[in-house]
């Protein structure tokens, strides 16, 4: 009986060290057990533990996403996914966010996003200063785009080589030859297309309508060329 009691202990006190480093897993170590990092998410300093965290100033590449709170859905992880939940805190100063990252052995991606994000010089040369999401839902799996849905609002300011350039273009993301497609347009039909990899990179056609050809000569000065949609400027980079 004492030697069956020893054992029983034993089971119990690893049933118990079991849960205490489930339950006080600190949420920095989590992150980097998920990959989050590896996705293109960083923080300056992340705390708290694996269902209740911050992180202080985070970032996506060079999306500016200031302070979040973090917490793992138990639910989720029971599925076979680590699902983040993720929120800007009551009274923050920072960019709103709402949504959640997934993450699991064959897929990354977003979920139900909504957020308006300053994006710095993300798009340089073209003018973006914010991006906002509403509702987005974005996910890879095997490196290419496997889903996407939502609504995504570009807010741009300024003008392009003297260019006068619309102050929104908005559209619908999806998915298109495995990388994510967001095809925004302007109410006058200006627009860019942007497709982003799930390795950060990204491709960017701006397209414009200049009103006269001293203006379009001022664009194609600019690295413009002109095709059948309008005259139209590339741009590549990585988040």
């Amino acid at each position: 009986m004492r030697h069956r009691f020893a054992s029983g202990r034993g089971i119990l006190f690893v049933a118990v060290l079991i849960v205490a480093l489930i339950v006080f897993l600190p949420m920095r170590l989590a992150l980097g057990w998920f990959g989050v990092a590896e996705a293109g998410m960083t923080a300056c300093d992340v705390s708290g533990t694996i269902w209740s965290g911050a992180l202080t100033d985070s970032r996506f590449g060079d999306i500016a996403m200031g302070d979040l709170s973090a917490r793992v859905s138990p639910l989720q992880l029971l599925l076979g996914r680590a699902r983040i939940a993720l929120a800007a805190p009551d009274g923050a100063t920072g960019p709103r966010l709402t949504g959640a990252v997934d993450v699991t052995r064959h897929s990354v991606g977003l979920s139900d996003v909504t957020a308006s994000l300053p994006v710095g010089n993300a798009f340089a040369p073209v003018p973006v200063t914010m991006l906002e999401l509403d509702n987005v839902s974005v996910s890879f799996k095997a490196e290419n785009c496997d889903r996407a849905a939502g609504r995504v609002r570009a807010v741009l300011t300024g003008d392009v080589a003297g260019q006068v350039i619309p102050t929104s273009m908005s559209g619908t993301p999806r998915c298109d030859a495995g990388a994510l497609l967001l095809p925004l347009t302007s109410p006058a039909g200006e627009g860019s297309t942007i497709r982003i990899w799930p390795d950060g990179r990204y491709h960017a056609d701006l397209t414009l309508a200049p009103a006269d050809p001293a203006q379009a000569a001022r664009l194609q000065a600019s690295g413009f060329v002109q095709t059948q949609q309008g005259w139209q400027l590339a741009i590549e980079g990585r988040f």
